[in-house]
């Protein structure tokens, strides 16, 4: 019996088009492979009205991907889709290689990218569902049970053994995730409690978010021109002119046909994507596939529930295009839909801005707040919560403070304190004090 190797970089990538399904994109498995440290040395395309369910090709086209295999003196087999346990184990057998399908593929991309200690065990938690489904002939090399007295051997009590192992290492994984998602809700809350909004950037993997999200927030987050090159969410908070403080967070890129159970094990770090107040939806102008990447990601926002928040389409890379210029597209309402830029060279970056000041500047106010003298603990909570821009001398006792802030922040205040607060509006664009 053929017996797994461990592993291997020579790769012989596996392009099947299945009438009436979606066709995958040959580009992107080497991309893929690539980004997981093969070599792809070869391609082997081909047509299927439905897959085989013993191989997933037919025979004859297994012998070819054989053939191939021993010509290039290859040690791996990628299929650009998803096999069953038993299709990866008789084409195992079959091609005397080790064979991988395009789940296992993004999840060893993903064990190698995580970097956070979430990030992590997400994929951890991931690759145990696929790998539990896939124990079977994992160890070939001892007796296997055939039932009757006499007849049991240490085989099958060593998968028992590792099913077992890998259940509880699943649920100890789970109660470390519900430790750090109950982390993660104390920081929404306390952003909701600031009535701090929310923007995420969404898109498919190398739409150039992470390179957006560092111009915005001058932050150093890892950006390379490769698949998947940062997983775990980051937050930063970014003060806009006229709008206020807004939380800006970079996900996790997106991929067609993305493992349900990677879906499933990032769902809390996705939190952040549903529970936005606007999604900023990042394409790569450049990719001629790039109306199909759009259908692609909503398909997933959909599947994590976040389709229904208000998104705006931002067309990066327009570097990479000749003769278009960084504009602004409004739909009939007047409100911003999508908007052409480069991250890279910062070219219409400040629309972006604009599109921000336009959506959540209507909601800001800037004023000097007259406190009376009792009101020590209101005064603290509004430097708490960062909304104080500088403080003038106090007049008769009190305090005057001028604030830029959320207008639900302030009414959540007035609220909690019980009376309305005393406004001084500006005057020609002055905030004038006036005395007693």
């Amino acid at each position: 019996m053929f017996e797994r190797p461990k592993g291997g970089e020579r790769a012989i990538l596996v392009h099947i088009t299945i009438q009436g399904q979606e066709e995958g994109d040959i580009d992107e498995i080497r991309e893929l492979a690539e980004s997981a440290g093969a070599a792809p040395v070869a391609v082997v395309t081909g047509n299927r009205h439905r897959p085989d369910p013993k191989l997933f090709v037919g025979s004859g086209k297994a012998e070819e991907i054989h053939d191939v295999v021993k010509t290039n003196d290859a040690e791996l087999v990628i299929f650009d889709h998803n096999l069953s346990p038993g299709q990866e184990r008789n084409l195992e057998r079959l091609l005397e290689c080790r064979v991988l399908d395009r789940t296992g593929l993004i999840l060893d991309i993903f064990a190698q990218r995580a970097r956070s200690f979430e990030g992590k065990l997400q994929v951890e938690l991931a690759q145990l569902k696929h790998l539990s489904s896939r124990l079977v002939r994992g160890w070939t090399h001892l007796e296997r049970q055939k039932g009757g007295i006499g007849l049991r051997g240490p085989g099958e009590t060593q998968l028992e053994t590792d099913r077992r192992l890998i259940g509880v290492r699943i649920k100890q994984i789970n109660k470390r995730l519900e430790k750090v998602q109950k982390q993660r809700e104390q920081g929404r809350r306390s952003r909701s409690r600031a009535s701090i909004p929310t923007v995420s950037l969404v898109g498919y993997t190398n739409a150039g978010k992470s390179t957006l999200f560092n111009y915005l927030t001058e932050s150093e987050v890892y950006a390379a021109d490769q698949l998947f090159a940062t997983l775990d969410a980051t937050i930063r908070r970014v003060d806009i002119a006229d709008a206020g403080p807004i939380v800006l967070a970079d996900t996790v890129g997106f991929v067609r046909n993305l493992p349900h159970d990677l879906v499933a094990a990032f769902r809390s770090t996705l939190e952040e994507t549903r529970r936005a107040h606007l999604l900023i939806h990042v394409i790569d102008a450049a990719d001629p596939e790039h109306m199909q990447r759009i259908e692609q990601v909503n398909s997933v926002l959909k599947e994590i529930e976040a389709h229904e928040v208000e998104q705006i389409q931002v067309f990066n890379k327009i570097d990479l295009l000749e003769d278009e210029e960084p504009h602004i597209e409004r739909d009939s309402e007047n409100r911003i839909t999508r908007i052409w830029l480069s991250a890279v060279s910062g070219k219409g970056v400040d629309l972006l801005i604009q599109a921000f000041k336009e959506y959540f500047g209507q909601s800001f106010i800037h004023c000097l707040l007259k406190l009376l003298p009792g009101d020590g603990q209101l005064r603290a909570n509004l430097f708490d919560l960062g909304v104080v821009v500088s403080e003038q001398d106090p007049q008769d006792g009190g305090f005057l403070l001028e604030v830029s802030m959320q207008k639900e922040t302030l009414e959540g205040l007035e609220k909690r304190f019980g009376r309305e607060i005393e406004k001084i509006w500006p005057k020609n664009g002055q905030l004038l004090a006036t005395a007693g």
